[in-house]
């Protein structure tokens, strides 16, 4: 049976949405979250806490400060949407080897505005970014189905092994990022089981479940738009949010 046929007779929601509105969506709510943190916690927050010349005043930073909460659980919503995203793109990427090398390079580019953003230095080795956490991911997923090509039960070596990596390597989200990637992998073709178990991967973080109403909206057609923009903006974005940090509070 064709597997978007399948997967539309078990459809929870109107298909309403393609991959490149996910992508959207995913990147907006994840500069409405980068925003809470960047420049809000470790900018308007920070400044006034450490009582620098450049904070705001009193009722500014209280001001921010909600309004940070209210950004924050807005900006939950994206990462399991690239993780979505990321187990489409393994599934019907016509070159394995390539995502992931694309995966890596991003993931390298991303390193000093992660660290620039995040941990106040050009380069720092104890969290990486969340680039290598869906890297570590893809490779779990391709080990899985190299192992159960020859036997279906070795399928789980990897899998455990790609939840340690990522909590040894401390990318963004850890080893319950590679839990939540795997849930979506496991039960791609169970819309059902595959809401609940990831909402239960994600208990940890409630108002992320929330990212499953638009997946549950997803049509499993491509979208437009220029195929790395995507890709860039991550790196970019981070960048930019560090120098208007920097450029209102000197830090």
């Amino acid at each position: 049976m064709n597997a978007n046929f399948s997967l539309s007779k078990r459809q929870l929601l109107p298909p309403i949405l393609n991959s490149g509105a996910l992508k959207w969506i995913a990147l907006i709510t994840m500069l409405i979250d980068h925003i809470g943190a960047i420049l809000l916690e470790r900018g308007v927050i920070s400044a006034y806490n450490q009582g620098l010349s450049s904070a705001l005043s009193y009722d500014a930073s209280i001001f921010f400060s909600k309004m940070d909460f209210i950004v924050r659980q807005i900006g939950r919503i994206s990462f399991p949407i690239f993780c979505f995203l990321l187990v489409e793109g393994f599934y019907h990427t016509s070159n394995k080897k390539k995502y992931a090398l694309r995966l890596f390079l991003f993931a390298y580019v991303s390193e000093i505005p992660f660290d620039l953003c995040f941990q106040g230095k050009i380069l720092e080795f104890s969290h990486q970014n969340v680039m290598f956490t869906l890297l570590f991911g893809f490779l779990t997923m391709w080990a899985i189905e190299i192992l159960k090509e020859k036997k279906e039960m070795l399928g789980i070596i990897p899998a455990v092994l790609g939840v340690l990596i990522g909590a040894l390597f401390q990318a963004d989200y850890d080893w319950k990022g590679i839990v939540l990637i795997l849930v979506l992998y496991f039960f791609y073709l169970y819309p059902v089981e595959k809401t609940i178990a990831g909402c239960l991967a994600l208990c940890w973080e409630p108002t992320a479940c929330l990212a499953f109403i638009p997946i549950n909206l997803y049509n499993h057609q491509k979208g437009n738009g220029p195929k790395y923009f995507f890709y860039f903006f991550y790196p970019v974005h981070l960048l930019l949010l560090f120098f208007i940090r920097f450029a209102v509070f000197r830090i």
